[in-house]
């Protein structure tokens, strides 16, 4: 089991093969566990602790298997910080991935409660995280939050067949070699500037497989491979000034996100013109 780990320089996370018991995620988030708001919060703001919503998740079948905060510069805002969970339930842990729902918070005003839905890839410890074709979930600091959560929880759940459907399509499609190129091309150009040439890695370098079970050239493998450098990093490349380099990990919450959903909906998008 994975204890805890660095999740890029500003923050600290943990994943492990069980579900993580509250002292482990308060190790690495303490901001889930906030004793009250931030001062910067009006009157206006309902403060409900992230702790409390895990507890009524765990109470409906949801267990936590990731948990990660954003390291705040601002050490007064350090116990309110944005931070994130990936929680599967029992019911959807099955072959080689498991289906999981994303919630975000802070208590400092930075965010509300968000839930999208990922699937986590357990021959690489990948967490991917689904397009914009499913529900985007999001409940403001007012009114009945606890049950707006779990009610937006089950709403994420019942998009998983959806999900599922999505990714049997990707095992089911064979791209050839230049379709392959192609889609670690669009890839590259989603972190970096194509035109001028400023990316530091090449396509073969992303579609490279580092195990045997990610070798295939169907679409949901060389959507894994191009994912797993991408957002892990650790490529050895050269900078625009011809130093060499190694590619770093992508390092925020919010960043994390956007360049794996722009992932998925590349990978959407290549389905359909294959179709």
């Amino acid at each position: 089991m994975q204890l805890a780990n660095r999740f890029g320089r500003g923050h600290t996370s943990i994943r492990s093969g069980n579900p993580l018991s509250d002292e482990q995620i308060m190790a690495v988030a303490p901001s889930i566990f906030a004793s009250e708001k931030h001062e910067s919060r009006s009157q206006r703001y309902t403060y409900v602790p992230t702790a409390v919503v895990l507890d009524k998740l765990r109470s409906e079948g949801f267990q936590p298997f990731m948990a990660c905060q954003a390291k705040c510069r601002d050490e007064g805002k350090r116990e309110f910080t944005k931070h994130m969970l990936r929680l599967r339930h029992a019911s959807q842990i099955t072959g080689r991935e498991a289906n999981e729902i994303i919630l975000l918070n802070s208590h400092d005003g930075t965010s509300c409660y968000q839930m999208l839905a990922g699937t986590f890839r357990f021959v690489c410890a990948n967490g991917m995280v689904c397009g914009d074709m499913v529900n985007d979930i999001r409940v403001p600091h007012k009114g009945n939050i606890v049950d707006n959560v779990i009610e937006g929880a089950f709403r994420v759940v019942d998009d998983f067949e959806l999900i599922n459907g999505q990714v049997d399509s990707m095992k089911s499609l064979t791209l050839n070699a230049g379709e392959q190129q192609a889609f670690a091309h669009a890839a590259l150009g989603l972190k970096y500037d194509m035109e001028s040439g400023s990316a530091p890695i090449t396509e073969s370098q992303l579609l490279q497989a580092k195990r045997r079970e990610d070798a295939g050239n169907d679409l949901w493998s060389t959507f894994n491979r191009v994912q797993e450098r991408m957002i892990k990093g650790g490529v050895s490349g050269r900078a625009t000034n011809g130093r060499r380099m190694t590619t770093r990990a992508v390092t925020g919450i919010d960043s994390d996100i956007k360049l794996n959903r722009s992932l998925w909906v590349l990978a959407e998008t290549m389905k359909r013109l294959k179709a």
